[in-house]
């Protein structure tokens, strides 16, 4: 990262660093692939929740963002101009969320997800009396056994529910993959926008999403739009599938060593509250950058343990950066992150815009 040995020691820690110039190379990278390919590119924002690395993605080449919870979307609104098209991938449910989205729809182009018809009904009894309609796709399990209708017979339903609810125009098709599955989705959504087009109902998008995978998008040729999230940042999971390489991790856990209490151990500040508890299939809560001899092997609340086959060679006050294993998680735990990079010739403390609830 481009954070001097100066500027690492002023920053009191655990804390949350962010390279900007990485997160750019990355950005560009996976737009240059979309281009290439014909795909629009449209962000997840849970990743960083932050309007100015929004404005990057946008500025880059991407039709709009995603987001996963309306109050998600209202901070991002809110914190930029250049934000005009949203995209939340999330059952919408409850008169509270209902109100808010209506809200919403009225400042941006809004679509949603769907997969039942109690979600479809409950949005065209908000929207019924709106001005403008709300467009709603469908989600299609393509695999990844989460929400999303079962089959293209079950999407052609829901497509045609949600075509003839009043305040609800159909906007095509929507899934999260497991990563490489492609061929899965190109079956299903193949099926499906046939079945959906021989109502005479259009198909106008069919968006697909997924860091791990992103560089095989095109793969599944049906999609018309491709939702990245992990990519800004990249973290430990994605360089343990081959994604990316450790220079590509733009966020890193700046920890202090606490305690030394034995010779292949050392104790330091950042624990699940910052780390995170996730695994993702990995052994150990991160990767301790120039150290490929540690393991975090253990985390408690403000404690990660760092242990090592032979002397850890670790000091009190020493600090160490850690690319944690799952950077979406880590973003939301934190109220504000470390900024360099991106011209800036000292680090900034930006606070994480899209966190928590907008009441």
């Amino acid at each position: 990262m481009s954070f001097s040995p100066e500027d690492l020691a002023a920053i009191d820690t655990p804390a949350v660093l962010i390279d900007l110039d990485v997160a750019r190379r990355n950005i560009e990278r996976f737009q240059h692939y979309a281009d290439d390919h014909g795909l629009r590119v449209r962000p997840h924002i849970k990743t960083h929740k932050l309007p100015a690395i929004a404005e990057m993605q946008l500025a880059a080449g991407a039709v709009g963002i995603t987001c996963q919870k309306v109050s998600e979307a209202q901070a991002m609104v809110a914190g930029s101009r250049a934000i005009a098209d949203v995209l939340i991938t999330y059952n919408i449910v409850g008169s509270e969320k209902l109100d808010h989205l209506k809200a919403l729809a009225r400042k941006v182009t809004l679509s949603v997800v769907a997969d039942s018809r109690a979600v479809v009904d409950g949005l065209s009894g908000a929207f019924r009396g709106e001005p403008q309609p709300l467009t709603v796709l469908v989600e299609c399990d393509t695999g990844a056994n989460r929400c999303g209708v079962l089959t293209p017979e079950a999407a052609e339903a829901l497509a045609a529910h949600i075509h003839a609810s009043p305040g609800l125009v159909f906007g095509g098709l929507m899934t999260y993959p497991p990563a490489g599955g492609e061929a899965a989705v190109e079956r299903f959504m193949e099926e499906a926008k046939s079945r959906i087009e021989a109502r005479g109902i259009a198909v106008p998008v069919i968006t697909s999403g997924g860091t791990p995978s992103m560089m095989h998008a095109a793969e599944a040729p049906v999609t018309t739009e491709y939702r990245p999230g992990t990519y800004v940042y990249n973290d430990r999971s994605l360089v343990s599938r081959g994604t990316c390489g450790w220079d590509d991790c733009a966020l890193n856990v700046l920890a202090t060593v606490v305690s030394v209490p034995a010779p292949n151990r050392a104790i330091v500040d950042a624990g699940s509250k910052t780390l995170t508890s996730d695994l993702l299939g990995l052994t150990g809560y991160g990767h301790v950058l120039g150290r490929d001899d540690i393991a975090i092997d253990q985390l408690s609340e403000e404690h990660g343990r760092l242990v090592s086959q032979g002397p850890i060679g670790l000091a009190v006050g020493e600090k160490v950066r850690i690319v944690p294993n799952h950077a979406c998680v880590v973003t939301n735990m934190v109220d504000a992150v470390v900024v360099t990079g991106d011209g800036r010739t000292t680090p900034e403390t930006w606070p994480i815009v899209a966190r928590g609830k907008i009441v």
